[in-house]
């Protein structure tokens, strides 16, 4: 991809991206109104493979487990993530948005099968604070297990359903986001195709595996993690792109092994991310450079190609009269003749230990 001086409009020049490990409970360093946008994955409160981090963030929660006290688990679960959505409400602006893939949890405790409704937890809790919730997103994720099954032989009633979908909670803070004289060619630049506008604002997202495991064994802290719960590159990419726009900021609380912090990365925004486990910091660099090596070129390229093979259909080709000067090929809207795609070059660290990413305005990909 080459840089692209006919536009006559560049991206910002780098963006930057902060990587704390430290607890999100605390964000004292991040000034009020400052972020544009969140997207993150928190622990889910009450599945098995998190009962450890979040009684070490708080004892009571590993004693009501010995005892499967499951109510009261969940509660104190619920209330460590409630000191987080609290400083996440402060930091964003007002008109952000904030982006929470969360999956429900099903458990045997006390001899009985139930449901945990993680999300409808978490959705009181931003209501609570102010936020304003909007349509949510099922993401169907397929799970591998060969017997879906939950139950005895084929016999009523009891038996359970296996859930394959997770949710993607959305809730904004204030009115809608008031873009400025300086801001509104960024966002114009930061336009999406007719056809990814499709897909990506329906309620319910398919085709989107989950992310291959990259966890090796870690005590660090006090905590052993042999896997993580890292949602698929993808799901970030996507939802910064359709609610921020070039240079914005995006917070990841929970930031795992950088999945967010690569997208945004991809995406031309600063980020900054917090991570209380320090064994994955090593994995959050590696998923930095990787963006920056490969992943931000590879996105960049998929959206080309696959909107050239969207318009290489004879009918669609004849209904899309605009054309893009740029990329060359058909577009749907004056909106799209617009878009610039931008894509990583270069990577360095700072001394006060944040990852400065410059970019360039592509011409193509091809």
């Amino acid at each position: 991809m080459s840089h692209d001086d006919k536009a006559g409009r560049q991206p910002p020049p780098y963006t930057t991206h902060a990587v704390c490990m430290s607890d999100a409970r605390d964000m004292s360093g991040i000034k009020d109104d400052s972020v544009s946008l969140i997207v993150t994955s928190p622990p889910y409160p009450m599945i098995g493979m998190w009962d450890e981090q979040f009684s070490h963030a708080n004892q009571h929660i590993g004693k009501h487990l010995s005892v499967e006290n499951a109510d009261s688990a969940f509660r104190l679960m619920h209330e460590i993530l409630d000191d987080v959505w609290r400083e996440c409400y402060r930091v964003l602006q007002p008109g952000g948005l904030a982006c929470i893939n969360i999956g429900d949890a099903t458990r045997k405790i006390g001899g009985e099968f139930r449901l945990f409704s993680n999300h409808s937890r978490i959705l009181h809790a931003l209501m609570e604070l102010g936020f304003s919730t909007l349509p949510d997103i099922l993401w169907h994720k397929p799970t591998n297990a060969p017997n879906k099954f939950l139950g005895s032989g084929m016999l009523p009633s009891c038996a359970y359903v296996t859930y394959e979908h997770e949710y993607i909670l959305i809730a904004r803070k204030g009115g809608l986001r008031r873009f400025s004289d300086t801001e509104q060619p960024l966002r114009r630049l930061s336009a999406f195709f007719m056809e990814e506008r499709n897909v990506w604002f329906s309620d319910f997202w398919k085709g989107i595996n989950g992310a291959h495991q990259r966890i090796r064994k870690s005590e660090k802290n006090g905590i052993a993690r042999l896997r993580s719960a890292a949602y698929p590159l993808i799901l970030p990419y996507r939802l910064i792109l359709m609610h921020s726009i070039m240079g914005d900021t995006v917070l990841d609380p929970f930031l795992g092994t950088g999945t967010t912090t690569a997208a945004a990365i991809a995406c031309g925004r600063s980020s900054i991310g917090f991570e209380i486990e320090r064994g994955l910091e090593d994995i959050i660099y590696e998923s930095i450079e990787e963006a920056v090596d490969h992943h931000g070129y590879s996105l960049n390229k998929r959206r080309l190609d696959d909107h050239r093979r969207y318009v290489e259909d004879d009918e669609i080709g004849r209904l899309h009269t605009n054309y893009h000067d740029l990329y060359q090929f058909p577009v749907a809207t004056k909106h799209e003749e617009e878009i610039r795609l931008i894509v990583p070059v270069s990577l360095e660290q700072s001394e006060g230990g944040e990852f400065v990413v410059e970019h360039e305005l592509a011409r193509a990909c091809r």
